[in-house]
């Protein structure tokens, strides 16, 4: 974990929020490599759950809503995780994960408050008035968004069961002790998707979406283990919850979750809002109340899994073995040394061409720091799949130099046929 965490901020992936003010527990910033890394994996995201389906619809809805919202949902009243004290160090945990018997794990004292429910909403006050009246919340998860959402995008997009509403979206949550990097934070993403269907047929859509999150896990290289949830531990909404975790290094913990949240949530604000939240079947002319399928995926510990997964040593070579549909950059282009004008010529006419095509190759770099060992070693570190060098034999015969970065192998190959080459290799 420490060599990620150095490697994040040593070349520009993830940054301590607030650094120069000595930080701010709990919030991380994606620096210029990271926020490329995040961004590539939101996107496949999309393409693979929205844009290539036709039973999903997408949506960017508020992070500021009706306090209604919460109150209907439940969060307002039961969204809350059990804190305890230890009186000697005056550290704070979560009651549920440390073991009081064993004292404090910070002192080891046994001496311990009395365990109190701890609301882990962030209140504000929309507009100039701070009373109980104008009190709102940042919103704990995109979900609710979408459900006070369901009849606009019934009414618009006219929709057949099943089908689903997707976002991506920040939310907030007041975690009473945030760790791990960035794998439990206030402030963080979430992938995920409300899927409609009819009550009896619940238990085929959620093994189908379970199916789906497999798949996706195998596409960034991440190996997953279903745990079953059960009893308390399901969160208020649901009747039935898988957990999908992965290994990190501090434990195998909760990596993406599909959830059976019935109808309890359309139902709520049915009775809340006064709102006719229904879906009018076509062919029976019957109205009824979907249930819902949730798989959710959370962003920031898709970026932390994907790094822990794609890192490797080969001997002094370290490199990150990401797919290279979500790699920061796809490729590097660099002229074999930088005083040959000729060459550093050569090779920016190349790094133009490709750069003018970045909408179907992704991000493209110029590199021409140092020496070319150094240029790859670099590159291989951020997880750039191919990297080309412009040499000598580039001003005789127009070929170029392809290096890859799992084999670190390089082949020759036209600079004509650069741009069907990298197609290849990202279809």
């Amino acid at each position: 974990m420490e060599k990620i965490v150095s490697l994040c901020k040593r070349r520009g992936f993830i940054f301590p929020g607030s650094e120069i003010y000595g930080g701010l527990a709990g919030t991380w910033d994606y620096g210029p490599l990271g926020v490329e890394l995040k961004n590539n994996i939101k996107q496949l995201w999309w393409k693979t759950f929205v844009i290539r389906r036709d039973d999903v619809f997408g949506l960017d809805s508020a992070i500021l809503m009706n306090s209604k919202v919460w109150e209907a949902s439940g969060h307002v009243g039961g969204f809350s995780d059990p804190m305890v004290d230890c009186k000697k160090c005056k550290s704070r945990f979560r009651a549920d994960k440390i073991d009081v018997k064993k004292g404090c794990p910070d002192c080891g004292a046994h001496n311990f408050t009395e365990i109190r429910s701890f609301n882990m909403m962030f209140k504000t006050h929309a507009g100039p008035v701070e009373d109980s009246s104008t009190e709102v919340y940042l919103r704990p998860e995109t979900a609710q968004g979408m459900f006070v959402n369901f009849k606009n995008v019934v009414d618009t997009m006219r929709p057949k069961l099943p089908f689903g509403i997707a976002q991506i979206g920040r939310a907030f949550r007041n975690e009473i002790t945030p760790g791990n990097f960035i794998f439990r934070t206030r402030e963080f993403e979430q992938m995920e998707i409300e899927y409609f269907v009819r009550a009896e047929e619940w238990e085929k859509y959620f093994d189908l979406w379970l199916a789906e999150m497999h798949r996706w896990s195998e596409v960034l290289g991440l190996e997953i283990h279903v745990r079953e949830v059960e009893g308390e531990d399901k969160a208020h909404y649901s009747k039935r919850t898988v957990d999908l975790d992965f290994d990190f290094p501090f434990g195998r913990e909760e990596l993406y979750g599909l959830a059976y949240r019935t109808d309890f949530d359309l139902q709520n604000h049915l009775r809340s809002s006064g709102q006719e939240l229904n879906y009018l079947g076509e062919e029976t002319k019957t109205k009824i109340v979907p249930h819902v399928i949730e798989p959710t995926w959370g962003v920031d510990r898709t970026v932390l899994a994907v790094l822990l997964s794609a890192y490797q040593e080969d001997g002094d070579r370290k490199f990150l073995k990401l797919n290279p549909k979500i790699a920061p950059y796809k490729v590097a282009v660099f002229p074999l040394v930088a005083n040959k004008p000729q060459l550093v010529e050569k090779a920016r006419e190349i790094y133009s061409q490709l750069k003018t095509n970045n909408y179907k190759l992704g991000t493209i770099v110029w590199d021409d720091r140092g020496n070319i060992g150094k240029r790859y070693y670099a590159q291989d570190e951020i997880g750039t799949p191919w990297c080309i060098t412009v040499d000598y034999q580039t001003l005789e015969d127009n070929t170029v130099t392809v290096r890859d970065r799992d084999t670190a192998k390089q082949e020759r190959i036209s600079i004509s046929e650069l741009m069907s080459y990298f197609e290849n290799k990202l279809a």
